[in-house]
């Protein structure tokens, strides 16, 4: 019994040119749920783990869920998964929009890209049947183009492009993959290794519809849980009204808004350039919504320039904004639309770029590596366009910034001015304002990021209850718990916004009527932790140091400087053992054998 399953798997070798369909049993359905979960299972079957993020041998899947494309709210999410050329560790990053859907609408869960291709190529996938396609005219086209072209090529307006831009053809390291032309598979570096295979889209078509076991009972689920989240304060009307920059002037006014490469938790200028700012403005022109979404937090804009794009949303608007101390709205949005298409990770741009700015005003990198290009002075609305189009084409000092925040400050002799965890740069929430998000930021399996266990829910928005920011004890549980649910809602299809509203019991019953697999929240939060240790196993394999479960000193040793959070630090040391206990690993940060076989690991 498989539901909403296609319970197929497209197997694509880019070096030979062989694809095949397979089967995908039911068990590994049931054990790992679908998108994330079957996709970290695939690598740690299939993946070296000391392969070469940038080699022929890593392997790239994209992997949709069992609630993708059913008329479960917001069911358009996919992940990506590979071995990170940023990290090193496992790349699994999640994207909305209506490509899932219309993969899962052509007959298959996951797509598993294999080896190199020796030319640029694309694959189509219509209706089961799969083919890779020269893509020589396209290679060196953004990613708007990219769709244009491909579109025009397949003859078929409904179709649905993945494709990467120059920074991933580039090997950019943060390199994103877009979909949709606006939405983004945007962290740790997929769109590098779509670049490294030579494969630069892929174009999906499909009319397959699934059905639950029961239902009756499934719709009946799905119009519940979608009055819940549109009467719901943020899902039903914080998120649709200002999408994700509602969030600026709350982060702002509670002191964790990163500021000037998290020197500071304050921005002074965050009123000309937040959520309400965009609308004053009058550059937001209407939202929207992803495949299915009842939320609609997608941004709609247009600037006086002439210029239209969609976002930017928070951490793109804040990336680009305050971490680098620009006030200039226009600016913000102008390089936000940059990333989109030249396919860069607009969080790992944006404070890669601020590590390079005070690096360059503490006098460690000279001006003559500027190679012409303006200085990098917090607050030059300049730099944040010139260096993001410099990156991504790998040109001047683009391209140590290709390389990230890490790399380039190991290179100027001060990688403590990178803010980056395990070699990803962390997102817009100083992690001194939040004890339990800065423990969540230290032990992702991802490295820096703020969707692997969303603390700030419940420490700074109160849902589904207040928490205490800076209070330490107990936090490890709730990390633990938000890490599992997260695990789950990404394998499912769902978008993560729907947690704001929903809880466990809402998921399992989504997912058990659409499956037939009948979870309960305990087998389902079980099949969380199956996945999450599952990544730290691959992980481990893959070299990872557990004492880099940590944050960057500044963190640690510094204090907030103002606002009304001053004086505080991280108190990961408090947290991190109990952490440890929660997770049933040993003192070191390893699974136990005792916990690998309850999980059926081992």
């Amino acid at each position: 019994m498989s539901g909403t399953y296609a319970r197929k798997l497209l197997r694509v070798n880019l070096s030979t040119g062989e694809i095949k369909t397979e089967e995908i049993p039911d068990k590994l359905l049931r054990d790992y749920i679908g998108g994330r979960g079957l996709g970290a299972y695939l690598l740690s079957r299939e993946l070296p783990p000391e392969a070469d993020p940038l080699g022929p041998e890593n392997v790239l899947v994209f992997a949709t869920g069992p609630l993708t494309g059913t008329p479960a709210p917001t069911g358009g999410r996919y992940m990506v998964l590979g071995k990170s050329p940023l990290t090193g560790l496992i790349a699994s990053s999640n994207s909305g929009g209506h490509f899932g859907a219309e993969l899962k609408a052509a007959g298959f869960d996951l797509v598993v890209l294999e080896s190199r291709a020796s030319e640029p190529v694309y694959l189509s996938i219509k209706d089961g049947q799969a083919e890779l396609k020269p893509a020589d005219h396209l290679w060196g086209l953004d990613t708007h183009e990219t769709v244009s072209r491909l579109l025009e090529d397949f003859g078929d307006p409904g179709a649905k492009v993945a494709c990467i831009g120059p920074a991933g053809e580039n090997l950019v390291r943060f390199a994103c993959i877009i979909n949709d032309r606006h939405r983004a598979a945007g962290r740790s570096g997929v769109g590098a290794i779509m670049g490294a295979k030579r494969l630069k889209a892929i174009v999906v078509r499909g009319h397959k519809r699934y059905q639950a076991p029961e239902e009756k009972v499934f719709m009946d689920f799905v119009r519940q849980k979608t009055d819940i989240l549109r009467r719901d304060p943020i899902t039903g009307e914080g998120l649709p009204k200002l999408g994700t920059k509602v969030l600026d002037s709350i982060i702002n006014a509670h002191g964790l808004y990163p500021t000037r490469n998290f020197q500071t938790g304050v921005f002074e200028a965050t009123e000309e350039v937040s959520g309400e700012a965009l609308v004053e403005k009058g550059y937001l022109k209407k939202n929207r919504g992803c495949y299915a979404c009842p939320i609609r937090c997608g941004r709609v804009t247009e600037l006086p320039t002439g210029h239209k794009g969609e976002g930017p949303e928070y951490e793109s608007g804040w990336s680009l904004g305050a971490c680098c101390g620009v006030k200039d709205l226009i600016a913000i949005t102008e390089a936000n639309y940059l990333c989109n298409r030249l396919g860069l990770d607009t969080i790992s741009c944006g404070v890669t770029i601020a590590c390079a700015m005070e690096l360059y005003e503490k006098g460690h990198l000279p001006k003559e590596d500027l190679a012409g290009g303006p200085e990098l002075r917090f607050g030059s609305s300049e730099a944040i366009i010139y260096y993001t189009h410099a990156l991504a084409r790998r040109q001047g000092l683009g391209d140590r910034l290709a390389e990230g925040a890490l790399r380039l400050a190991q290179a100027y002799g001060h990688p403590e001015l990178a803010m980056v965890v395990k070699g990803q740069e962390l997102p817009a929430y100083d992690p001194r304002g939040a004890q339990g998000h800065a423990l969540q930021y230290a032990t992702s399996n991802r490295g820096g990021c703020h969707v692997r266990g969303y603390l700030i829910a419940p420490e700074i928005l109160g849902v589904p209850e207040k928490l205490d920011p800076q209070e330490t004890a107990g936090k490890a549980q709730w990390v633990k718990i938000f890490q599992d649910l997260t695990a789950v809602i990404d394998s499912t299809g769902l978008c993560l916004f729907t947690s704001f509203a929903l809880g466990a019991e809402d998921y399992a019953q989504l997912l058990s009527a659409a499956t037939g697999f009948n979870y309960t929240v305990e087998e389902m939060l079980l099949c969380g932790e199956r996945i999450w240790n599952l990544e730290r196993l691959f992980n481990l394999k893959a070299g990872l140091d557990p004492s880099k479960d940590t944050l960057p000193d500044r963190f640690l040793q510094e204090p907030l400087p103002e606002g009304p959070q001053k004086g505080a630090v991280v108190r990961l040391s408090e947290m991190l053992p109990e952490y440890y206990r929660e997770r049933g690993w040993d003192p070191s940060g390893r699974p136990t054998e005792e916990k690998l076989r309850e999980l059926g690991l081992i």
